[in-house]
């Protein structure tokens, strides 16, 4: 037989290679079905027809299912250095950034080839032989950015601050003189952290951290008796007045006063000879991420043991995406996920069932994240991928994987997850876990989510001795943190002592002084399993609004119990706050006492019936008393009055919390509509069938449709974050009682013996779960194990203490 030539080869296919369009989507630094890479062995091989790219064992599946046969390979190659550069310190809270951590990369080398399937014949590029339409469609491959790189323009690093629209007419009164130096807080003997309220001219302290530290509040208190809106941080004023630290406290946020150097001219204050002396409110970011939580949790300091191998692949932070990295490392751990995806369906299987676009196919993009977690391929000293020499097994690390389609694919349903801002790693979990069950819903027989999922069951108990059961479908056993159960008050008391005394002085207390509270994990249970009184509660029996009593218990116990812990509450004066407190968490628990009974001999269901003279919605109306108290903390008195509405007038704490979660929403300065019938009318059915077809009561998904604008993922958010939601819609008549044979959703949920093990932990660092950062411990092949993004090493004191979600499989027999 004749041998083809190439060139023939190549003028035969040409009707199969396209010229991208602006419009395309161009892949060319990641396979579509598994991590390989330019820099791979095997190089990339980018379909010049599709525009898709595959690694070298996986470029024939695609040949085989489209028949596309022309293909650009890309092979990248590292350039020797001859000295290893000295690591900087970090100046911006972000990654993978200039000027953020860990940003020492590499340069490579690039070589293209054309190459044509199935005999792997190989055309150089660049060519002048090369037919025209080839060169322009390489070229266009080579100049587009790629799909890859565009969904990452993003990095960690803070929003641009915005000119404070206080400022352009800002007045200032009075005849304060400020000096160069020597300053002190007008209300307390504090010398640092001190701000300079641009209206009067009052030097008062700033906020008090979470921990204890920072100021006493004093300047924010003076805004909220006087309305005085900026104030700049003494001692990051300096020639370059842009670095100075501006806060609005209306707007709650760093601003840019154009106008501050005529503000501190009014003061005396000549900006050009002051010399920088405090940090700014991001650099103090930046620096707590150093402190003594980020170093005990990121087991900073201690010599661990880099390990590799199948199960032990870190995984890429793409900017801010550790709460993800996090907990899909604790979800790829379990026997569930694996099996779906990994050890029963390989990545050809899930490639020849998934569309034309592979990227967009969660179930392609799960199973490839699957098998890069698990199979070990990529989980190599970076050495070994690049052929450079191997260090000592010490200093040994791995490149890791990034889950770029796959955040890519997950987000595409939720519009917070597709930013790079960070995020609250439970919220990602529900998401994640919601998904997965759509995915699976053909065959939900198949759907890993269900090992998490169990059933709860409220037990209300009317003063008429009548009961009313409301039954509900969850992943999360959220708890709250009795701080009273603390097991070492004495040495807290001490330490409280010491602390005021300190403060009294204007010194701060180091991190080694600190006392936290120890409550023990089988307090933060019980807790979630005590009676809850719940006032004007309406009474189908006695017609009346009376005090009921609420008791909460789980009807199944799922394959793998989550608890979720309650660290952020709020407090005196509704200022929200991170519990800084330990956990005792055993390695063992036994919930065998929280299983829920049921409606037992002898209890009489309350009757089914709405208070006389509400069966037809009124308008919305916040209660007053509410609103009155969001509004004394700075809050914008429409904001409070639609958080009021939205919670149903659940209470403060609700409020609040919807508050915060809404505060961009693009429609939170609309005006309030008082057309409740029009708001009810609004409501799409289908979404509330959605809901109760995840085991929520109509009337509780209505109300959470209602307070999330119709958003399904938003209404599920809301209901697992107002657990009292079903005590107020008793309260307001609309499910008074139920019946307690089990639904059809409650069937076919995993069930067992209530004793379980923890194996994972996903903890939390910073001061809010919308900032900082999350690292996983793993309990693998009888040890623990630090997933910590790319950085996976033997743990040598995991903090199970500091866990903001906790993992527990059920020890069966």
């Amino acid at each position: 037989m004749a041998e083809i030539n190439p060139m023939e080869l190549l003028r035969s296919n040409l009707s199969r290679v396209r010229i991208p369009e602006p419009t395309n989507r161009i892949y060319k630094q990641e396979c579509c079905l598994s991590f390989d890479s330019p820099r791979s062995e095997g190089g990339l091989f980018v379909d010049m027809n599709t525009f898709l790219a595959f690694g070298k064992d996986h470029v024939a599946w695609n040949y085989e299912k489209t028949g596309n046969p022309v293909y650009l390979h890309i092979k990248q190659t590292q350039k020797l250095v001859s000295e290893d550069r000295p690591l900087k310190k970090p100046a911006l809270l972000a990654i993978g950034i200039d000027g953020g951590f860990d940003n020492n990369e590499p340069e490579y080398e690039e070589t293209h080839n054309i190459v044509i399937l199935p005999s792997y014949v190989t055309l150089p590029f660049p060519s002048v032989e090369l037919p025209e339409k080839v060169r322009l469609a390489v070229d266009s491959i080579l100049l587009a950015e790629g799909a890859e790189r565009k969904e990452q323009v993003a990095a960690w690093t803070a929003d641009k601050k915005q000119k404070s629209t206080y400022a352009m007419e800002l007045q200032q009164i009075g005849n304060v003189v400020v000096p160069p130096s020597g300053w002190k807080c007008a209300k307390c003997d504090k010398t640092d952290n001190l701000w300079l309220n641009l209206t009067d001219g009052m030097i008062l302290c700033g906020r008090k951290n979470w921990d204890g530290t920072g100021g006493n509040n004093h300047a924010v208190e003076h805004y909220r008796e006087t309305g005085y809106p900026l104030a700049v941080k003494l001692g990051t004023i300096t020639s370059d007045l842009e670095a100075a630290d501006v806060f609005s406290y209306p707007e709650d946020d760093s601003v840019i006063d154009p106008h501050l150097a005529e503000h501190l001219a009014y003061f005396g204050i000549d900006f050009s000879s002051l010399q920088k002396t405090e940090m700014t409110t991001a650099e103090r970011e930046l620096d707590q991420n150093t402190n003594f939580d980020w170093n005990r949790i990121q087991e900073s300091g201690q010599d661990v043991e880099p390990i590799f191998g199948p199960g032990y692949t870190g995984l890429v932070n793409l900017g801010n995406s550790c709460y993800m990295a996090a907990t899909m490392q604790v979800v790829f751990s379990t026997q569930s996920f694996c099996r779906r995806y990994y050890m029963n369906q390989n990545l050809k299987m899930a490639f020849e069932t998934a569309p034309a676009d592979p990227t967009v196919d969660l179930n392609m993009q799960l199973t490839k994240l699957a098998h890069g977690l698990l199979s070990g391929k990529y989980s190599l000293p970076a050495s070994e991928r690049d052929g450079t020499a191997t260090p000592s097994v010490k200093d040994a690390k791995q490149e890791g994987i990034p889950p770029r389609m796959f955040k890519a694919v997950i987000a595409a349903s939720h519009p917070e997850f597709s930013t790079m801002r960070q995020q609250d790693a439970l919220e990602f979990f529900l998401h994640f876990l919601d998904q997965v069950e759509r995915s699976n819903a053909a065959k939900p027989e198949l759907d890993p989510s269900r090992s998490f999922k169990f059933g709860v069951e409220d037990r209300i108990l009317c003063s008429s001795g009548k009961v009313a059961y409301n039954k509900r479908l969850d992943y999360i056993l959220s708890l709250n943190i009795p701080l009273h159960e603390a097991t070492n008050k004495q040495e807290l008391e001490a330490f409280n002592k010491i602390k005021a005394e300190k403060m009294s002085e204007g010194k701060d207390v180091s991190n080694d002084e600190i006392v936290r509270p120890r409550v023990p994990l089988e307090a933060c249970l019980a807790n979630f399993a005590a009676p809850e009184e719940i006032r004007d509660f309406y009474s189908s029996a006695l017609k009346a609004k009376t005090t009921a009593l609420k008791t909460a218990g789980l009807t199944s116990f799922p394959d793998y119990l989550v608890l979720h812990m309650r660290k952020f509450v709020m407090e005196a004066g509704w200022v929200p706050k991170k519990l800084d407190v330990y956990i005792d968490v055993p390695d063992i628990i036994d919930i065998s006492h929280m299983r829920s009974k049921g409606l037992q001999p002898g209890e009489e269901l309350l009757p089914e019936a709405v208070p006389e003279g509400e069966v037809e919605s009124s308008q919305p109306v916040a209660d007053d008393a509410i609103v009155a108290q969001l509004a004394s903390m700075g809050f914008n008195q429409l904001h409070c009055q639609k958080a009021a509405i939205n919670t149903s007038n659940a209470g403060v704490e609700e409020a609040m919390n919807w508050l915060l979660s809404h505060m961009d929403d693009p429609d939170i300065d609309a005006p309030i509509s008082h057309s409740a019938k029009g708001a009810e009318a609004s409501i799409d059915q289908s979404a509330v069938d959605t809901l109760v077809s995840f085991g929520f009561q109509e009337e509780i998904a209505r109300m959470a449709l209602k307070a999330s604008g119709g958003d399904i993922e938003k209404a599920t958010d809301w209901i697992f974050s107002n657990p009292n939601a079903y005590a107020s819609a008793s309260s307001m008549g609309t499910d008074t009682a139920s019946n307690s044979t089990p639904t059809p959703v409650d069937a076919g949920l995993p069930d067992g013996g209530g004793r379980y093990r923890l194996f994972g932990i996903v903890s939390h660092i910073g001061t809010s779960t919308q900032c900082g950062h999350y690292v996983a411990h793993i309990l693998k092949d009888g040890r623990w194990v630090i997933f910590n993004d790319d950085k996976v090493g033997a743990s040598i004191n995991p903090p199970k203490d500091m866990g903001y979600l906790y993992f527990f499989e059920r020890i069966n027999g």
